[in-house]
């Protein structure tokens, strides 16, 4: 349990002789108000007003106002924007309020106020690029358009990871590795933040599957949970330094640890403060998910800074503990700190956002740019990509809505299609559970590119019709999809309604068949052998029609690579089906808005027996091979990779990428680690650096990365800490986990 009384004091203290030192310096703030000093740091100028707030002005910060406009009659107070969330604020010193925004792949609800906004891509997708810039562009996009619409506060930033496949909300999320998915989601909360609106880093932690969400117990190891999940929240934490991390719905038991027992997480003293606060050294505030939080005592001196949506728990039942000693003013002090720290850090205060116009085209030009990086191309069998707009004279466009839009992910991360839906318009926001297509034209960019073809589109609900458009098309084009959002996971990584049998009797048709896949994470593929081409698009966003049609006929070279494993079958997973799935058909998680928390189920346990053998570990350690593994992805070019070489002082690897093809191109060249036997963890690879390549055709370069000693290290579970194992590390370098050429050793001494 962290000391708060000792923090309260010093904190006090340091307050104290602030005000003293007032009149001495040269910025000098409105005499009533000196947290204004801006020369002041975030802690200083969040213990001055704290000084001068009433109890009830400090409860306002520990909790919101309620469901907002989320709910049906559900009041507005005033200052929110209705949004996903609002804390009321203190006008009379100067404090805003703080309008939420769901805002994972862009502003949610935008329409409702009549504002646009930027439809991004998924997250894993944009996760394939394993670009920090594109990531960071990501976040600012978000961000930028926040503040336009006059929110202060983001909370997307997801990054569980994707222990199992058909989780409704890996496209949220930064995939299956700790150290991509905590770079990736860290540097996209680092742009979020760039704009001066508060971040948010989410769900913790272990909210790795909806299938009963909110009635779940997630049990796992503790060197497993360090060095997975919590790792990949680490990494995150400590590059973006979020204004906020938001505790998950589902309950959490770390194995052996006597505060983490079947502990809601928005409760659990372990993962809050003995991880969070005090090994992350997270200076941020803890808000629940909403909904998420069960208590006042328990929750308040474990951790949990602020409960949304409403004040069940925090609020009048938190004051009442206050006032009768059950919870130390200098925990409620705390709490409060920790908000507005976030808020002077992240200029909320100083710069408050001011409503503006968005602009669309910026937008879209961003969204765009992120797709080229982060549409993966799966196959390409005897070249039949890029395509040659002077040489292709048909082309059948089957299936998904392509000829209007591109699919997107729902739930709370459901941005506003501008006009509507694309497949039925109607001006508004949209429904929550029905798949949303934006309106970003395959049809029409693929007939923008290739003028002089004749390029059909068959919507794929008769097989038979559009096997007869197939077959007298020179190219077939499939497009399949997967509806994938909060609230509800895939039963299988199988495709939906029967889009297996359109594929089949699509290439036995025509065997030039290419599909194109719009899905939130894998997908089994049993026509693999028999297509040409496959490209996994994810859900590209506003600019993906755009971004496809440039890979498709080459004037992008794709450079993605997957930042999850495609399994051939549900039975390669460590579940063969999702733990509660049976249970879930009677009503967890499928919802309306306001239904977050229906727990009319018994509790049940999902054994995470997989450890850290998360994704790609798994498949290597139990000998399984997929249908496509981690880090893969073609190019329209090819490289070779030579010469590795490990300087044991600098603990670095230096190796040469080359271009041997005729065209430019980026590879992803990767890195992984096999720890010594000692370890317990040398029956697999774990990805320790990367870095993207950018060559001309016969183009060579020489690439240097830092090992970084926290990426080869075993979390100690005696000690409590990080520990580098003596021993030999076998380095191995290549173009995915599964291509790995280059290997050479790393040795540590005692």
């Amino acid at each position: 349990m962290l000391d708060w009384s000792a923090r309260c004091i010093a904190r006090t203290a340091s307050a104290a002789l602030l005000i003293g030192a007032l009149s001495a310096w040269a910025q000098t703030p409105p005499a009533n108000r000196p947290w204004m000093n801006q020369s002041l740091t975030p802690d200083q100028r969040a213990d001055l007003v704290i000084q001068q707030m009433t109890l009830d002005e400090k409860m306002s910060f520990v909790h919101g106002t309620g469901w907002n406009g989320l709910q049906a009659n559900a009041e507005i107070p005033k200052g929110s924007l209705g949004g996903a969330g609002y804390v009321q604020g203190v006008p009379r010193l100067g404090i805003p309020g703080i309008n939420m925004a769901d805002s994972a792949v862009g502003v949610r609800l935008a329409a409702q106020g009549s504002h646009y906004a930027t439809l991004l891509p998924s997250v894993l997708g944009a996760a394939c690029s394993w670009d920090k810039d594109a990531l960071f562009l990501f976040g600012s996009v978000i961000g930028r358009e926040l503040r336009e619409t006059g929110y202060n506060m983001s909370i997307g930033g997801g990054v569980d990871l994707a222990r199992d496949p058909r989780n409704g909300r890996n496209f949220e999320y930064g995939g299956e590795d700790p150290l991509l998915a905590g770079t990736m989601v860290g540097e996209l909360a680092r742009g979020v933040q760039s704009n001066q609106v508060m971040g948010d880093i989410k769900h913790y932690a272990f909210n790795d599957q909806e299938t009963g969400r909110t009635i779940v117990n997630e049990i796992v190891g503790e060197r497993a949970a360090r060095e997975s999940d919590l790792f990949a929240f680490q990494i995150a934490i400590g590059l973006a330094h979020p204004a906020g991390v938001m505790c998950s719905y589902n309950k959490v038991t770390v194995r052996g640890v006597p505060n983490s027992n079947a502990d809601w997480a928005c409760e659990n003293d372990y993962l809050l403060n003995d991880v969070l606060k005090k090994d992350f050294g997270f200076q941020g505030f803890v808000l629940s998910d909403w909904g998420g939080t069960h208590s006042t005592v328990k929750a308040a001196m474990a951790g949990l800074d602020q409960e949304q949506p409403g004040d069940k728990y925090l609020g009048a039942p938190l004051k009442e503990a206050v006032q009768n000693g059950q919870v130390p003013m200098s925990r409620l002090d705390d709490m409060v700190h920790r908000v507005l720290r976030g808020m002077f850090a992240n200029g909320v205060i100083d710069n408050p956002p001011q409503a503006e116009v968005v602009d669309p085209f910026r937008g879209r030009d961003d969204a765009e740019h992120i797709a080229d990086e982060s549409i993966v191309l799966l196959k390409d069998q005897d070249h039949i990509l890029p395509l040659s707009a002077g040489e292709v004279k048909s082309i059948a466009i089957i299936g998904s809505h392509a000829d209007v839009g591109v699919l997107s992910g729902g739930g709370s991360a459901q941005v506003d299609a501008p006009g509507g839906n694309a497949i039925n318009p109607k001006p508004g926001t949209s429904p929550w559970g029905q798949p949303i297509y934006f309106p970003s034209s395959p049809l029409k960019e693929i007939r923008r590119r290739a003028p002089s073809a004749q390029v059909e589109f068959n919507d794929g609900t008769d097989t038979a019709a559009a096997a007869r458009l197939a077959r007298i098309s020179q190219v077939a084009i499939v497009f399949v999809n997967q509806p994938m959002r909060e609230g509800r996971d895939a039963a299988t990584i199988a495709l939906p309604d029967n889009q297996d049998a359109l594929v089949d009797a699509v290439v036995a048709a025509n065997p030039r068949t290419i599909v194109v896949l719009e899905t939130g994470g894998p997908v089994s593929m049993p026509w693999v052998d028999r297509v040409q081409g496959i490209v996994e698009a994810w859900y590209p966003g506003i600019g993906g029609a755009q971004s496809l049609a440039a890979i498709l006929f080459g004037d992008v070279n794709p450079s993605a690579r997957l930042a999850i494993t495609f399994p051939k079958s549900d039975d390669q997973l460590p579940r063969p089906q999702v733990p509660g799935m049976d249970l879930e058909q009677k009503a967890v998680a499928g919802m309306p808005e306001g239904h977050h928390h229906r727990q009319e189920l018994p509790p049940f346990n999902a054994d995470l027996t997989e450890g850290v053998r998360v994704g790609y570990k798994w498949f290597e350690s139990e000998h399984k091979t997929p249908l496509f593994p981690f880090g893969f992805g073609l190019s329209y070019t090819t490289y070779e990779f030579s010469s590795m070489s490990v300087d044991q002082g600098q603990r670095s690897v230096s190796f040469t990428v080359r271009n041997t093809g005729e065209r430019a191109g980026t590879e992803v060249a990767q890195v992984y680690a096999i720890l010594p036997p000692s370890t317990d963890e040398s029956t697999f690879k774990r990805l320790v650096a990367w870095a993207r390549v950018t060559l001309g055709p016969g183009e060579s370069k020489r690439v240097n990365l830092k090992l970084d000693s926290l990426d080869l290290s075993i979390f100690d579970e005696a000690t409590k800490g990080w520990r580098l194992a003596p021993g030999d590390y076998e380095i191995v370098a290549g173009s995915s986990s599964a291509d790995t050429p280059l290997n050479a050793t790393l040795r540590v001494g005692e």
